[in-house]
């Protein structure tokens, strides 16, 4: 009898650790199973865009939403969205946030909710070479110029006024077009003018130094998710302190964000 007492309550035992482990098991997993749902247009260099198998999601903005994503515990997916696509997708629940050098402004932020500024950045102008006409922005009047649609960019340009802009779905496009000679000028966000000169190695076009506007990026997120905003803030605020932020920033930019 007594033995058989022993093994009851060894398996009962056993019962109990099995279910403990398993409950244990299960909150690891719900631990791992932490996915954020990133939204970009992946056409926007050097922040995103994909490399040449067109399989990785690569520069500024996913180098940080993924140490982001580290740090915060979660596992980071990302998908391709037309740039005036991210707000809806972001509304309708299809993804978490969007970064995709999106500036913060009023506008935007009656429909989304932003992190705290992570890019201060803003917009200037390339043209051919030899084009002397065009020296700042007053210029631009009476030009055909190339946009990418839904950005600053194209808002900026339509507010000076007799201006004939000419929106593209991408800023690759709007650089194409500058080399076809369909525009006489682009206006794109700095960094990604910039980028496009360094990377492609094209001699006949510059960049003026005149910007228009200054410009801070963020992160968006829907209306009502305050609480994921917030573990994001928390979460660049901690690579900013560790130094992570600046060693992303170099390897973009060449400097450091300072």
């Amino acid at each position: 009898m007594a033995k058989k007492l022993l093994v009851l309550c060894m398996a009962a035992i056993m019962a109990v650790a099995a279910l403990v482990a398993g409950c244990g098991g299960d909150q690891k997993a719900a631990s791992d199973n932490k996915v954020l749902k990133v939204g970009t247009n992946a056409d926007f260099a050097p922040f995103e865009f994909q490399d040449e198998n067109g399989k990785e999601y690569q520069g500024f903005d996913m180098d940080l939403i993924r140490a982001i994503g580290e740090e915060m515990g979660y596992k980071v997916e990302i998908s391709n969205i037309q740039f005036d696509g991210l707000i809806p997708a972001i509304q309708a629940g299809n993804i978490d946030v969007a970064i995709t050098g999106m500036t913060i402004n009023e506008e935007r932020k009656q429909n989304v909710l932003f992190s705290d500024p992570y890019y201060k950045s803003g917009l200037s102008i390339i043209v051919a070479k030899d084009n002397n006409d065009i020296k700042t922005f007053q210029d631009l009047k009476g030009k055909k110029v190339a946009v990418q649609i839904g950005t600053t960019s194209a808002a900026e340009v339509n507010k000076i006024g007799g201006v004939e802009v000419k929106e593209f779905n991408s800023s690759a496009d709007t650089f194409m077009e500058l080399r076809a000679k369909g525009v006489d000028a682009v206006v794109n966000d700095r960094p990604v003018n910039d980028y496009y000169i360094l990377k492609s190695g094209e001699t006949n076009v510059k960049a003026l130094p005149e910007l228009l506007t200054s410009e801070d990026y963020g992160i968006a997120f829907a209306k009502n998710n305050t609480e994921l905003q917030g573990k994001v803030n928390e979460a660049l605020k901690k690579l900013h302190e560790n130094g992570k932020y600046d060693e992303i920033f170099t390897k973009w930019f060449g400097t450091t964000s300072k």
